[in-house]
């Protein structure tokens, strides 16, 4: 038995303050339809049978408009891998349910770096930080190791790649070149795809992540 948790944050959850305001987004896989056999819900997880043998497998879900892919390795853990302090909550709610631990699933936080009324300046190059994060109760989860960002101005018909660096432990910067307001009037929309150390990847697609000022 394998379980997702749930890690959802609205997208402006932080409180505003005088320099940036910091977006913290995760979508929720509790709500996602899984086509696997087994699958039982509760509010907070999602828990499902899985073959003895390694596979792959791909997670979608949409929140607000947010679309996130998950593509992770996974097999029917041999034993129990979850901290003493947080128990499987497939032990709660599933009788006998076998060995349990949670999947590697990377999840995103970002500094988008926006004014108090969550704009950022047309026509000049604008930062954003992204940082990918594991739930807390996976035992030694992957590192991070790739990242890309892409910018749409015209409502996610077209793509731009940026130019993105590491900037510490599971975290990049990616500069994006602002259009004028005039060329970006639906905003400014973002694409990003991570990968992890265990071959673990998330693609996850904001529409509107921004206007321009």
């Amino acid at each position: 038995m394998t379980e997702t948790a749930k890690e959802t944050a609205p997208m402006n959850a932080a409180a505003p303050s005088r320099w940036r305001r910091k977006v913290n987004l995760a979508v929720s896989a509790a709500v996602a339809v899984l086509a696997l056999a087994g699958c039982s819900v509760s509010a907070d997880v999602v828990a499902y049978d899985l073959p003895a043998e390694s596979a792959r497998y791909s997670l979608r879900t949409e929140t607000g408009g947010v679309e996130t892919v998950w593509k992770y390795t996974s097999d029917r853990p041999a034993k129990a891998d979850t901290p003493t302090s947080q128990p499987c909550i497939a032990d709660v709610l599933v009788k006998d349910p076998g060995p349990c631990r949670p999947e590697p699933l990377i999840f995103l936080r970002y500094d988008l770096d926006l004014g108090l009324d969550n704009t950022a300046e047309a026509d000049a190059f604008h930062s954003v930080t992204v940082t990918g994060y594991y739930q807390e109760r996976l035992g030694t989860p992957p590192t991070v190791t790739r990242l890309r960002v892409e910018a749409s101005f015209d409502g996610g018909r077209t793509w731009q790649p940026t130019s993105t660096r590491p900037d510490g432990r599971n975290t990049f910067t990616a500069r994006i070149r602002h259009p004028r307001r005039d060329k970006a009037p639906e905003g400014v929309a973002l694409r990003i795809t991570a990968t992890d150390s265990a071959g673990n990847s998330v693609e996850q697609t904001m529409p509107k992540a921004y206007r321009l000022r």
